[in-house]
């Protein structure tokens, strides 16, 4: 699989990452397997959060990663705090981001985070606790890099003000359905439609900019989690183009549409979230495929989009 560097962050790491939001689902052997699976794929790249059951995302891993024979050095692992869905809140304070990682760590049967990310802004943030926070955990060796989730460009730029360590990651959701994040440049000042609403100040632009890998997330949903687009009746048209491409490439159609994220020159990584090795094995394939231009455009437009 290739490989690529984040900007003053984790080096020489896959295009695709493992997300292990669905693993409590399995047994300790199915999660080794998963695991073991993708990194024999050249996935290296593994993400987590503190809400992904609860917590027992990051247990079932940590149990598994002893039956896969894998060095905990050959692997990038990230995990994400800030969502507190027991109370009801988003929660950036420092206390809590300490908190957290102590407990990811110990669930995860690690040392040290590759990456931490902060989930989902805080309405409530403040930058200063969380400079105080991140000053510590570099310190100790607990985070050795950190980034950000769902987090617009002028929210990085306020914690910038404060935080000395580089924000290089931000993770956006991107498909070829729920494509809002390239969608308005196109429709730019275009009153016929909604899709040139800008609803993210900007992000795509600004992370290339700033040097900020883009990791997207659900790459083959539909709205927010309401299931896959492949084969769904609802994009027949979207689902005729990707078996055309798929025979095309010899590859399923999963693959292809992974395949459309990757082709964007941001350098994006893509999160994949099937605990399936088969489907795994079947997403992997994308990293082989080059998109011609024209092809790009086919699935963009055969997705419900209109050139203006």
């Amino acid at each position: 699989m290739q490989k690529i560097n984040i900007s003053q962050g984790p080096e020489n790491v896959s295009r695709l990452i493992l997300g292990c939001m669905r693993m409590p689902a399995l047994s300790v052997e199915e999660a080794a397997n998963v695991i073991r699976t993708a990194y024999e794929l050249g996935i290296n790249y593994v993400d987590h959060a503190t809400c992904y059951g609860d917590g027992e995302a990051e247990k079932r891993f940590g149990d598994a990663m002893a039956h896969t024979g894998i060095n905990r050095e050959d692997l990038v692992i990230q995990s994400k705090c800030g969502l507190r869905f027991d109370k009801q809140i988003f929660d950036w304070r420092k206390s809590n981001i300490l908190n957290s990682v102590d407990e990811i760590l110990k669930r995860l049967k690690i040392e040290y985070l590759d990456v931490l990310l902060l989930h989902r802004p805080d309405l409530l943030y403040d930058p200063e606790q969380i400079a105080e926070a991140f000053d510590e955990l570099e310190s100790s060796g607990k985070v050795r890099s950190f980034g950000v989730s769902n987090t617009m460009p002028m929210q990085i730029e306020l914690l910038k003000k404060y935080v000395k360590q580089p924000l290089k990651i931000n993770q956006l959701q991107l498909s070829l359905e729920q494509s809002q994040l390239i969608d308005q440049d196109l429709y730019m000042n275009n009153k016929t439609t909604d899709m040139s609403v800008m609803r993210d100040g900007g992000a795509l632009d600004y992370c290339r900019l700033n040097d900020i890998t883009i990791q997207a997330w659900s790459p083959l949903q539909r709205g927010m989690f309401k299931g896959m687009f492949i084969d769904n009746p609802e994009y027949p048209e979207l689902n005729k183009v990707l078996s055309e491409l798929a025979e095309k490439y010899c590859v399923a159609k999963s693959a292809i549409a992974i395949a459309w994220i990757l082709r964007h020159p941001a350098r994006m990584q893509v999160i994949t979230g099937t605990m399936n090795p088969v489907h795994l094995k079947e997403m992997a394939a994308a990293d082989k495929i080059d998109l011609t231009h024209e092809e790009w455009y086919q699935l963009y437009l055969s997705s419900g989009k209109f050139l203006p």
